[in-house]
């Protein structure tokens, strides 16, 4: 039983690895539950975001002509930065655990 279960991990730290929007998997089990997190998807318009999240703490535009907004999410104590990106018309085309400066560096960098 153990090591199945090793081996089940080590596969998930594997395919997390790879990913191409790395990010820390305990935001999602922490967080998922936030309205932000569990109900905005992409596609969505910049109104309906707001309406699920309020207003973000920062906007910041981007060289596409899209924006970002920034939050912060809280529980218990604890703040952890989420974004949601939005295209030139103004729909969800990317969300995650990190702020907009973060994720458009990432970009930059060729790491999403």
């Amino acid at each position: 039983m153990y090591k199945h279960a090793l081996a089940a991990l080590l596969a998930s730290a594997t395919l997390i690895g790879c990913s191409s929007n790395p990010e820390n998997p305990v935001d999602h089990v922490t967080y998922r539950d936030q309205p932000l997190v569990k109900q905005v998807e992409n596609g969505m318009t910049m109104q309906k975001v707001i309406a699920i999240g309020g207003s973000p703490s920062t906007v910041i535009d981007l060289p596409n002509g899209g924006t970002c907004n920034n939050y912060i999410l809280n529980k218990e104590g604890h703040q952890q930065p989420y974004y949601v990106r939005f295209d030139a018309t103004g729909h969800v085309d990317d969300k995650g655990f990190k702020t907009c400066e973060q994720r458009e560096q990432d970009r930059r960098e060729g790491r999403g």
